[in-house]
């Protein structure tokens, strides 16, 4: 046995064999097919084409990528930095092997490729050259004066000045309307974490929103089963309690569960995963209540901002302070008793009434109510024939002589020293008072007073429908669609060319195809390493692809053995 275990292990790997070359093999349907898959995964994934540059189209409001390797970030404030952002076609044709940061949209941004603000080594590739008359091969234009930038062109980001890493990052980020730039106060439609508007540090949110571990959630359960009380005495204090003022304890409770953390979850925690999105702040309001949102940066230098909050079209002032907003929510959450009594009286007195009216001694309903619970029929037959319809006058709506704004609300005292952030309804711009004193505030802002677009380049088109053009669809169509651009005589030769290199390659083949054996990658390099254009060359190649492929599969321990085909 010892014998045959060492003869076996004698022998040497077949590495020719039929079942590893056809490993390695590839038909020529399948590289087409797999080819246009990975075609369509990338279009998914870049849908728009990139074949035009945005820069001629003049200012707009559109999708920025900053290149942090044509542009690093500097790694203290006193270095020298030159922000720059490209546009989506540049960004892949121009700085496609680049490292990037999206900054997602920006209005009023002309692209900086091929400007003095991208270094020369990397030209722009897709808008012509003055010079030369030629594509490509752009640079040291003179870049837009009216571009404006902020820190999110160096991939820093909020109120905390991080960095953006999209494979750490967790939960919510919502960008600021933006009523100022950097220069004049502003925050330049900046990113912004809900917990850095509410006023709290990202270290001190982290900590708040970790789920209690285990041991913990086992050490609460015991404390609650030695505080029950036994007695109906103790019973009667729980009970008094309950319209008591809130203890810390139970302030930071509602806290802990206004933040999304309940029982439920406390419980389970040990069993269910842990959320990739983590909940918002206290006091910060639900994604569904707003629409936009302008910062404090933005707010406190714009001022006449700060009057539309809490009224028609805008959410109440949500301020950057962790206490308050921590304070109001809290409020939020404790139930008030009087209206708990005032719900009880009003469900009571409803329930008396549904008793009375179910007595066999209560008066006949007037007569209009029993006609809504009738037979329509019965109804309309019993309205006289000669009834007269009046016209309806409509009223006209009063039109008040005062502007919109002498009508709003005053602002909370706190809102005068606290700076805080304004939420936006979808219909705030309704609400906005537009008086000439008014709108010329307005009008600087021409986002408050329209709905905003943003440039998207063209889609690309699928690579299966209908005809392509040279630059889309795939690599097969668009090898079809220049061979059907070229002139006739450049046509023909280069049909004749592919003929005989069609021919060579068959002479090459025939003999595999004979003795069914696969074509592997070394046999087609070394045809291609003595391809001299001659039958020759071709069946010294051929032959010896054979002879390496017959000594491989029985010369290997002499056993003279073949492998299964498979089925």
């Amino acid at each position: 046995m010892a014998d045959s275990q060492s003869t076996t292990m004698s022998f040497k790997p077949r590495s020719g064999s039929i079942s590893q070359a056809s490993e390695s093999s590839q038909t020529a349907a399948d590289f087409i097919k797999e080819q246009l898959s990975l075609e369509a995964e990338a279009r998914e994934a870049l849908p728009y084409q990139f074949d035009t540059c945005t820069r001629d189209l003049g200012p707009l409001r559109q999708s920025l990528y900053a290149c942090l390797t044509c542009n690093p970030a500097p790694a203290s404030p006193a270095q020298q930095y030159t922000p720059a952002a490209v546009c989506y076609s540049c960004s892949i044709s121009c700085h496609g092997e680049h490292t990037l940061v999206e900054l997602f949209s920006k209005r009023d941004f002309i692209c900086d490729c091929g400007t003095t603000r991208i270094p020369d080594m990397t030209p722009c590739t897709l808008r012509i050259n003055p010079e030369t008359g030629l594509k490509g091969d752009v640079t040291g234009e003179e870049p837009a004066k009216t571009n404006r930038y902020n820190q999110n062109f160096r991939n820093s980001f909020c109120g905390c000045h991080q960095d953006y890493d999209a494979h750490q990052e967790k939960g919510t980020m919502f960008q600021c309307l933006g009523l100022g730039s950097c220069e004049e106060g502003g925050c330049g439609e900046d990113w912004w974490h809900p917990e850095c508007l509410i006023g709290f540090t990202r270290e001190e949110y982290s900590k708040m929103v970790e789920k209690p571990t285990a041991e913990e959630t086992n050490v609460t359960a015991d404390k609650m089963d030695i505080d029950k009380p036994a007695t109906e005495e103790a019973k009667t204090n729980v009970h008094a309690e309950e319209h008591a003022p809130p203890s810390p304890t139970a302030i930071a409770s509602a806290v802990t569960n206004g933040i999304g953390i309940d029982g439920n979850d406390v419980a389970a925690g040990a069993e269910e995963e842990e959320d990739d999105d983590a909940p918002l702040p206290p006091g910060f309001p639900d994604e569904e209540d707003f629409d936009h949102f302008i910062c404090y940066k933005c707010v406190e230098a714009n001022p006449w901002i700060k009057k539309y909050a809490g009224s028609a079209g805008f959410l109440p002032p949500v301020y950057h302070d962790k206490a308050i907003a921590t304070s109001q929510a809290v409020k939020a959450a404790l139930p008030a008793p009087e209206q708990m009594n005032g719900d009880s009286k009003k469900r009571k007195a409803s329930d008396e009434d549904e008793g009375e009216s179910a007595t066999p001694h209560l008066a006949a309903p007037v007569p209009t109510k029993r006609q809504k619970s009738e037979d329509p029929s019965g109804t309309l037959s019993s309205i006289p024939e000669d009834t007269i319809t009046l016209p309806v006058t409509l009223r006209k709506p009063e039109v008040s002589a005062s502007p919109k704004h002498t009508s709003l609300p005053p602002l909370p005292e706190i809102a005068l020293t606290t700076p805080f952030s304004v939420f936006l309804k979808p219909d705030f711009r309704d609400h906005l008072c537009h008086c000439n004193a008014c709108f010329l505030q307005l009008k600087a802002h021409p986002q408050l007073l329209e709905e905003e677009d943003t440039y998207e380049p063209p889609v690309s088109e699928d690579g299966n429908e209908g005809a392509q053009s040279v630059g889309t669809g795939s690599i097969l169509d668009r090898g079809e669609a220049a061979f059907n651009n070229m002139d006739r005589v450049r046509a023909i030769q280069g049909a004749m060319a592919y003929a005989q290199l069609k021919d060579k390659v068959s002479a090459f083949l025939k003999p595999f195809a004979e003795s069914g054996q696969a074509v592997g990658a070394e046999d087609v390099k070394a045809y291609f390493e003595k391809l001299r254009g001659d039958e020759k060359g071709i069946q010294e190649a051929a032959g010896d692809a054979k002879a390496r492929r017959e000594d491989g599969d029985g010369g290997a321990g002499g056993d003279g053995r073949r492998e299964q085909s498979g089925y």
